[in-house]
């Protein structure tokens, strides 16, 4: 039954603020990156695990929330998974050693991987039907602005303090966000309580998605295949999917209902969303490299940039919920909001070495709008044919799927801005020619310049060929990261003839899955 008054207000502020822990833990700790492995006396690839195993233990855990919240309670477990998370943001600042430090980080993702979902049916709960759109729209500041100033808040912490304190800021968010969750929100049955609990499945999952995602985040810098260990993972991954397919579909009590894919329409969403993560994660990782490296903007500059974006998904959210309701269908919407998104990516295609933090302040605004049309509307088609328990399990595995989308964007983009400046580089260098007049004559006028300065002429002449090099590095970045925006909006725009395939329908319950 839904609360009122002021009980429904504390217990929406509640799950979100409990939710923006986790939100921002997935991005805070990577600008402080450089002072730990420093602090710690670590190796570039040995400090990247803070990071990938986070990600690991969340997506492992996405899936099993739904199933989770079952066995003991969806108030207990929420209550449970910030105590865990603030406890192990407590042990992640006073790690000493590197093993310490990923450890707990792992702890912080399988805690944080049950906040979120969580958060949403104890939402959907709080609130009458006819309100979700606003509670949509509050819980959407969490899952749009958390990710996004997390780099801006660790960045600014890690420069007035130190790397602790990025953690031990979580400590006093989780005790007050605990307290209310205990005094506030109602217990709710424990509904999988006294029927076998399914460990096979629990275990071949945790094998299956661990190694998936271990490979997507560590695949590109220990060149894919050519190390022993991505090749026993993926083939472990493979081996562990099939049976743990076999196993959920063979029992009666599976930790994940898998038979909710026979279901056209979620099955469908479920490849949307992972498309939707692919685009999201994708643009985001892409984006603030190409304004930090090549552009010379600062973390903070570039959150400043972000944050107007997202605050335009904030304010469409409610318009979405009641466009639902009064039967505008989702397909029209999502369409609207992929085409968007594409719009986005091919205005920021014309970037150039010269742009500056007014040029993206338009196509971020479009990809916030664009958002906004895609996040609930595709989370509704995927989800409009599934009922009771069905729909715990099935934003479980909606949330899975487009972390996996984002983990398998990142990799991909990587591996494709790796292969695409070495032929830019190459395309470039074959300008640099005595036979090219246009270099003859930007050759001759650098030397000019140099001498001019003080410089003997072989110094100069030095100077001037280290110039041409630095322009042919800018360049080559910048048109890699130009084919980068172009083939995310490429894939973006090909999963609109999906959408159709999802039957329409005019009554729809509006979901609060954003994560």
């Amino acid at each position: 039954m839904a609360e009122k008054g002021l009980k429904k207000w504390v217990i929406t502020i509640t799950v979100i603020t409990a939710s923006l822990l986790e939100l921002i833990d997935t991005t805070i700790v990577n600008v402080s990156l450089p002072q730990i492995q420093g602090n710690l006396g670590a190796t570039l690839e040995d400090i990247a695990w803070i990071t990938t195993g986070y990600a690991v233990a969340n997506v492992i855990i996405l899936p099993m929330s739904g199933w989770l919240g079952d066995k003991f309670g969806r108030k207990n477990y929420f209550l449970t998974s910030i105590i865990i998370f603030t406890i192990a943001s407590f042990l992640c600042g006073n790690a000493v050693s590197l093993e310490e430090l990923i450890a707990f980080r792992i702890l912080q993702g399988l805690a944080g991987g049950g906040l979120i979902s969580t958060a949403q049916a104890i939402l959907l709960e709080t609130w009458p039907p006819e309100e979700v759109g606003t509670a949509t729209a509050m819980f959407g500041l969490g899952a749009v602005v958390g990710p996004t100033l997390g780099p801006t808040i660790g960045g600014y912490i890690t420069d007035h303090f130190s790397w602790p304190w990025i953690f031990y800021v979580n400590i006093p968010v989780g005790i007050i966000a605990a307290f209310s969750a205990y005094l506030f929100i109602k217990p709710t049955a424990k509904e999988a309580a006294g029927k076998p609990i399914d460990w096979w499945g629990i275990i071949l999952l945790a094998v299956t998605v661990g190694s998936l995602q271990t490979v997507l985040e560590k695949g590109e810098s220990e060149d894919w295949f050519a190390t022993n260990y991505i090749v026993v993972l993926t083939v472990i991954t493979v081996i562990g999917g099939l049976l743990f397919v076999w196993r959920e579909l063979g029992i009666d009590h599976p930790v994940v209902n898998l038979r909710i894919l026979k279901k056209q329409s979620f099955s469908i969403g479920m490849f949307t969303s992972f498309i939707l993560g692919f685009g999201l994660y994708g643009s985001v990782f892409v984006f603030p490299i190409f304004c930090q490296n090549l552009l010379g903007f600062s973390a903070l500059q570039t959150g400043e940039i972000l944050l107007p974006g997202g605050l335009a998904t904030i304010m469409m959210m409610p318009l979405i919920g009641k466009m639902l309701k009064r039967g505008v269908p989702a397909q029209f919407m999502a369409t609207a909001g992929l085409l968007l998104f594409f719009v986005f990516l091919m205005m920021l295609n014309n970037s150039t070495l010269s742009s500056g933090t007014s040029d993206f302040f338009w196509p971020l605004i479009i990809r916030g709008l664009g958002l906004s049309l895609l996040f609930v509307p595709l989370t509704t088609l995927a989800i409009q044919d599934l009922k009771g328990k069905e729909i715990g399990q099935g934003t479980g595995l909606n949330n899975m799927s487009r972390q996996l989308g984002g983990s398998f964007g990142i990799a991909a983009l990587t591996t494709f801005i790796h292969l695409r400046q070495g032929l830019h580089r190459n395309n470039l260098l074959v300008n640099i020619n005595e036979y090219n007049t246009a270099f003859v004559e930007r050759f001759n006028k650098l030397i000019a310049g140099f001498v001019a300065k003080g410089y003997s002429y072989l110094d100069a002449k030095t100077a001037a060929l280290k110039a041409i090099e630095g322009t042919v590095i800018k360049q080559t970045y910048l048109l890699t990261y130009l084919d980068a925006y172009w083939i995310v909006g490429i894939i973006m725009v090909c999963c609109i003839p999906l959408l159709y395939l999802q039957k329409f329908k005019k009554k729809v319950d509006i979901p609060s899955d954003l994560h």
